[in-house]
């Protein structure tokens, strides 16, 4: 029984590794991707696609636009519950857009977050997220994980 118990902790405790990992990745890519091209080609003059791609190599740019777009799942996925697959599904969204409105908010002023094309992108991105951490934790339904 104690085997049982010990097991199902390690379970846990390497989800919850997987989970925060996961977390750390996306929002260092949703970080990076919201980063104006303005700024990579002044940080990275030597690279001429540093405008479009920032600090991504052409080559791998699908595989980053795929994380971006398969990670918010796996979170999902590898939630229990679905309060905590929205939650930390958008967590990256929430953290990478709140430190690039306050480094705006230096630039553009204090106001740049309510108007209303940010207010529809940043909702956008949310939902967009939250749907995908969603769909990930439906699948985990589907397959039957406990």
């Amino acid at each position: 029984m104690a085997s049982t118990s010990t097991t199902a902790q390690k379970t846990i405790n390497h989800r919850q590794i997987s989970m925060t990992c996961l977390i750390v990745i996306e929002t260092a890519l949703v970080m990076m991707g919201l980063v104006p091209a303005q700024l990579w080609t002044r940080l990275l003059p030597q690279f001429s696609a540093s405008a479009l791609d920032g600090p991504i190599p052409p080559v791998i740019a699908p595989i980053i636009t795929a994380l971006l777009y398969f990670l918010p799942s796996i979170i999902g996925f590898l939630c229990r519950s679905w309060q905590r697959a929205l939650l930390y599904a958008t967590l990256p969204a929430w953290i990478g857009s709140g430190i690039f409105l306050i480094a705006a908010t230096f630039k553009v002023g204090i106001f740049y977050l309510v108007s209303a094309d940010h207010v529809t992108a940043q909702a956008s991105m949310l939902e967009m997220f939250a749907a995908l951490g969603g769909i990930g934790w439906l699948g985990r339904h589907v397959f039957k994980l406990r």
